[in-house]
């Protein structure tokens, strides 16, 4: 149990289960709040962000929490449900404080701060107490050289003065460990400017699988602020269908310019992805489905389906083409999904399995016809065929669920979810 004396680095809590007095798992912590205060005096840590489901953030009082120890948050009484909204006067650490350029008092040395440490009272608070940081700016991702350091809190100074270009190397080790969807979630929550440090430090291809995950304004903030040449890498790392969806929102003019700064053979599916639509199956279509020629055997085809950059959706069969396979294809010829290809014996030909019962959608197939089609056969992905039988693309279940929700279907859930909560919010212990 957490008791006078107890001493923990808060990056070591990013992520960790928090449960209720039954043993219920409430969430999992995401940062912790502080109140910074005048002179030396060490903050005060207020309580916990953790995340429930649906991934909406709730505050939990330092005042409801009995243990910190085994991996583990444990809490005491009824947790109040109400969306966490920061407050001016307070600080989140792992956000805003882990990266900073702060000043050593005793050398006037710059260090770098790696964690920051708090410890209980005797009076049952909790309150920062050490600083762990590396003399000079720490290097990306925590490769940097120099000297670390376990300072008392009041050994520095600096946190009060906000900084212009702060890293964001050890923030993200707190959170290497996150799916891309759940880091865009962080990322969501970060104000504008460290939205944009955060960005900065991740590399291309981490950024473009969370980019696909944010909602389309955070998308165009975050690409805005990168330099051109940066921002077309990140966009030739994203999927085709979410690159050309992201570049739609941008004026006319600086999504050229990008289109012309990505290497050509990346640039094309975009651009032809641009001619279409939105809500059609040519606008919702990736143009990177897996093909092989009917004289594939089948051990080949499951080779291909193992590859561990495919999308599920994308994975859950094969399209039969003569070639080219690159799309445009050569004519297309059918499907064999996944679980056929796993009762076959690993030498028959692909040729010999297909399915071309189905007819494919046209591009022009608008999405409520794609919905029903997808629902009718019970199907995760449908081909995209054009009028000479050449596949184009193909339209998975996932990218439909994001064309029929509401464009702000992430925080309108948040909200509805807080809404909901709101009555039997009212008058519980632990409040703000």
């Amino acid at each position: 149990m957490a008791g006078p004396g107890t001493r923990v680095f808060i990056s070591h809590l990013s992520a960790i289960a928090v449960f209720d007095p039954n043993g219920d798992q409430v969430g999992r912590v995401r940062d912790v709040v502080v109140s910074l205060r005048l002179g030396a005096r060490p903050p005060r840590v207020l309580g916990l962000v953790v995340e429930v489901v649906g991934r909406r953030r709730i505050f939990l009082p330092m005042t409801r929490v009995t243990s910190l120890e085994s991996g583990q948050v444990l809490t005491t009484g009824v947790i109040n449900m109400r969306r966490f909204e920061q407050r001016p006067s307070e600080t989140l650490v792992l956000a805003e404080l882990l990266d900073r350029t702060v000043t050593w008092s005793k050398t006037s040395e710059r260090v770098t701060v790696l964690d920051i440490g708090m410890v209980q009272t005797r009076l049952r608070e909790w309150e920062i107490s050490k600083v762990f940081v590396q003399v000079g700016r720490a290097g990306r991702l925590r490769k940097g050289k120099g000297e670390r350091l376990t300072l008392h809190w009041q050994d520095v100074t600096g946190f009060s003065v906000p900084e212009q270009d702060q890293g964001a190397a050890n923030l993200l080790a707190t959170f290497e460990q996150l799916r891309p969807a759940d880091l865009a979630g962080v990322l969501h929550h970060l104000s504008a400017k460290r939205r944009a440090e955060v960005a900065a430090a991740l590399d291309d291809e981490r950024l473009a699988d969370v980019l696909e995950e944010l909602p389309e304004d955070d998308q165009v903030e975050i690409i805005g602020k990168l330099q051109e040449e940066r921002a077309a890498d990140v966009l030739e790392a994203m999927d085709p269908d979410d690159a050309a969806d992201l570049l739609s929102e941008l004026p006319g003019e600086e999504a050229e310019r990008l289109l012309q700064l990505m290497e050509p053979e990346e640039a094309a599916p975009v651009r032809r992805l641009l001619t279409y639509e939105e809500d059609t199956a040519g606008g919702l279509m990736t143009t990177e489905p897996i093909v092989v020629e009917p004289d594939a055997t089948v051990a080949e085809a499951l080779a291909r389906v193992r590859v561990s950059d495919h999308k599920p959706a994308l994975a859950a069969q094969v399209f039969v083409c003569r070639p080219p396979n690159e799309t445009p294809t050569g004519r297309y010829l059918g499907t064999v999904h996944f679980q056929r290809l796993l009762r076959e014996p690993p030498y028959v030909l692909v040729g010999s399995l297909v399915d071309d019962d189905l007819d494919p959608l046209p591009p022009d197939t608008p999405l409520s016809l794609i919905t029903s089609y997808l629902a009718t056969y019970n199907l995760v992905a449908a081909p995209v065929v054009d009028e000479a039988d050449h596949l184009l693309g193909t339209v998975t279940v996932d990218d439909v669920l994001d064309h029929l929700l509401p464009d702000d279907w992430r925080d309108a859930a948040l909200h509805a979810h807080d809404e909901a909560h709101d009555d039997e919010s009212e008058g519980v212990a632990g409040g703000r």
